[in-house]
C-alpha cells in the first residue's frame, strides 16, 4: 500500500486548490490563503514521501503537474481575476488575471521535460509564484492604493508570467549536504524568511520573493 501514499498526498494538494478556488470566487481570500498554504505543504511532502518510500512512478510526476495546474496555476489566476474585478471598467479585462495560469501551465510543462531542473529551477517555480499573487489581498488591505490601480494589477501579472517561464536560475530547498559553505544563502535565505514573516506575516511574502531571487543570484554567482 505504500506506494499509493506519495499519489494520496498529491491528491490532498489537488483537493485544496479546488476548495482555494471557491474561497477566491467568494472573495474570501483568508480561506483562500491557507487552502494555498496546505496545497505548498501537501507539494513539498508528496515527492520527500515517494523518495524515502522508493515508490516515485511516471504517473506520480503527471499527477503532481496536474495539480499544479489547479493549485498553483488557476488559483492563482483567479484571484488576478477577482481583484481586477473589483475595479475593472468592463467584464472583459478581468480575464486578463488567467494569462497567469497560462504561463504556469507552460513552467510546469517546461519543468517536466528540462534536464536542467533536476535539483534547481529555472525560472520561478509556481508555488512561490501563488504565495506572492495571494498576499496581494493582504497588502492591498493595509495600501489600498495598490489595488486601486489597474495598471498596477496588470503589470504583476505580466512580471509574475514572465518570471515563470524565464531563463533565471534559483536554487530549490532540496540540499545535497548540510554544509555551511555549500548552503550559505539557502540557509541565509531560510532565516531571513522566519524573521519576517514572525514580524510582519504574511505582508512579507513580497519580500521574501525579491530576497529570493537576490540569494539565488548569489549562490550561483559563487559557485
Amino acid at each position: 500500500m505504500k506506494k499509493y501514499i506519495p499519489n494520496t498526498i498529491t491528491c490532498l494538494n489537488l483537493f485544496s486548490g479546488c476548495i482555494g478556488i471557491l474561497f477566491v470566487l467568494k472573495g474570501d481570500f483568508v480561506g483562500a490563503f491557507f487552502c494555498v498554504l496546505a496545497s505548498g505543504i501537501f507539494d513539498f511532502f508528496d515527492g520527500m514521501v515517494a523518495r524515502l518510500l522508493h515508490v516515485k512512478s511516471l504517473i506520480g510526476k503527471e499527477l503532481d503537474s496536474l495539480a499544479d495546474v489547479i493549485s498553483f496555476g488557476f488559483l492563482p489566476g483567479a484571484v488576478m481575476f477577482k481583484l481586477l474585478e473589483n475595479i475593472a471598467a468592463n467584464d472583459y479585462i478581468p480575464h486578463l488575471g488567467f494569462i497567469v495560469t497560462i504561463f504556469s501551465a507552460l513552467r510546469l510543462a517546461k519543468f517536466n521535460i528540462d534536464a536542467r531542473q533536476s535539483s534547481d529551477f529555472i525560472g520561478v517555480n509556481t508555488p512561490m509564484n501563488t504565495f506572492l499573487i495571494i498576499s496581494l489581498p493582504f497588502i492591498g488591505s493595509q495600501y489600498p492604493p495598490i489595488l486601486q490601480n489597474i495598471y498596477v494589477l496588470l503589470a504583476i501579472i505580466l512580471i509574475c508570467s514572465y518570471l515563470l517561464v524565464c531563463e533565471l536560475k534559483l536554487f530549490s530547498m532540496k540540499l545535497s549536504s548540510l554544509a555551511w559553505t555549500e548552503n550559505k544563502f539557502k540557509y541565509l535565505f531560510l532565516i531571513a524568511s522566519v524573521v519576517l514573516v514572525l514580524i510582519v506575516k504574511v505582508l512579507a511574502v513580497p519580500i521574501i520573493f525579491v530576497l529570493y531571487i537576490i540569494f539565488s543570484i548569489l549562490h550561483f554567482a559563487r559557485r
